[in-house]
């Protein structure tokens, strides 16, 4: 390839490299993405994900007392989580600070604030920038989704919650008995009780939502490279080059969104980020609307697992499994999913689900990594987003660009510090 020019490189074609590039080439501003895979490919947590956009998802995946249930799932193989005995000496710090993160009520509020300025608005947002690029088919901003519980005592068990949420604004209602059957006609009687969030909404394929954002971005004039980055260029602390597997791209900024193979190239810019993977399933069902199954994405409390009608088919997706980013998938992990898919909606026959394993790229306090790098001018760090990728990637794709731009950030970026960890 030898010297490429360019004014920006964003590192990672996944959602939060693909907003990030229209953003930026909206601006008027040389764009070249590079990545080793396809945007949206099956490789990607971009493509495997849960499809919620969920601008509710203001809460870590931790809690108060949470440490008290982990062994109990830890030995159960319907279990939410899972953690690799090999794996725990390496993971034990991350661990422990993921745990303590949330461990009171107060921190869990003040995780909860930063997290509701960054996804307020995101169905939204998304429905505006999709129908820029043409893939208005994909967002539905308006269908609202739904949290399912066997009766109205485990709705009260997760009160705290709640509480949390509508002390930030986020409307609900409560759904049960009949009228819950009414709404979720396929769902198991045995859940008798819902709280409907009419402000969340839904992506039809997130695969081909990344992938269509991508391709977006090239009409735009944004360029993309099939390489892997592999380090910096620099002059007086200052970005010049972006190394890759197909040779140097000049410039002047760069955005690291590699998702959860982000932590080695954030350390080259001066941040050490206590990236993980969580690692997630999912089982899809193929086939069209007449399938049974939800009529609007539904969490399914005590089973820990969501549930969406896509495009193309039933998607249940959950787990949590500490194992690293080499490991081999555990496919038990997604027949666990089949397992959960068939008794909260008996009618669909989950024999010919196709399953997959992602990688969430994780901080051990909930928040994703959004700011420019400490050591190295020009760099932007944007990951570990958890499990809010989809619905944050939006509005990250935004700030990245007023980074890139020198703006003012549309939100306080103070508690998305790269600098936070060290």
């Amino acid at each position: 390839m030898g010297t490429m020019k360019t004014d920006v490189v964003v590192i990672g074609a996944g959602l939060i490299g693909a907003h990030t590039a229209v953003q930026l080439a909206d601006r008027g501003f040389g764009v070249v993405l590079v990545d080793p895979d396809p945007p949206g490919g099956e490789q990607a947590a971009s493509y495997g994900n849960a499809a919620w956009l969920s601008s509710h998802s203001v809460l870590p995946p931790a809690a108060p007392g949470v440490w008290k249930q982990v062994p109990r799932w830890l030995m159960d193989p319907l279990g939410p989580l899972s953690l690799r005995p090999t794996y725990l000496p390496r993971v034990a710090p991350w661990l422990w600070r993921y745990l303590a993160s949330a461990s009171t009520e107060a921190k869990l509020r003040t995780i909860a604030a930063h997290l509701r300025a960054l996804l307020v608005g995101a169905p939204a947002l998304h429905a505006e920038i999709a129908a820029r690029a043409g893939l208005s088919h994909l967002i539905d901003a308006e269908c609202g989704l739904m949290h399912v519980y066997p009766d109205r005592a485990a709705y009260a068990a997760d009160a705290m919650a709640w509480d949390i949420r509508r002390d930030l604004g986020i409307a609900f209602e409560e759904v049960e008995g009949e009228e819950l059957a009414r709404r979720q006609p396929d769902l198991a009687p045995e859940y008798r009780f819902a709280i409907h969030v009419p402000e969340g909404g839904q992506c039809r394929d997130p695969g081909a939502y990344c992938a269509g954002l991508v391709a977006h971005a090239e009409t735009l004039g944004a360029r993309r490279i099939i390489a892997r980055a592999t380090g910096f260029r620099e002059s007086g602390g200052k970005l010049t080059a972006v190394e890759t597997t197909q040779g140097e791209i000049a410039c002047s900024a760069a955005v690291i969104a590699a998702g959860a193979h982000s932590r080695a190239l954030a350390i080259k810019a001066g941040d050490r980020v206590p990236l993980e993977s969580e690692r997630g399933y999912h089982v899809t069902i193929a086939g069209g609307d007449n399938l049974p199954g939800p009529t609007t994405g539904v969490m399914i409390s005590d089973r820990k697992v969501v549930i969406s009608r896509l495009q193309h088919g039933v998607r249940c997706a959950g787990q949590v499994e500490i194992a690293g980013l080499d490991a081999a998938p555990n496919w038990r992990r997604a027949e666990v999913l089949r397992t959960h898919l068939a008794k909260v909606f008996p009618g669909l026959d989950t024999a010919e689900g196709r399953v997959w394993m992602g990688h969430r790229p994780s901080t051990p306090d909930g928040l994703p990594v959004i700011g420019r790098a400490s050591r190295l001018s020009g760099v932007v760090q944007s990951f570990g987003h958890g499990h809010v990728g989809l619905v944050s990637s939006a509005r990250t794709g935004r700030l990245n660009a007023q980074l890139v731009a020198g703006e003012e950030p549309e939100i306080d970026l103070a508690p998305f510090s790269p600098a936070r960890f060290a």
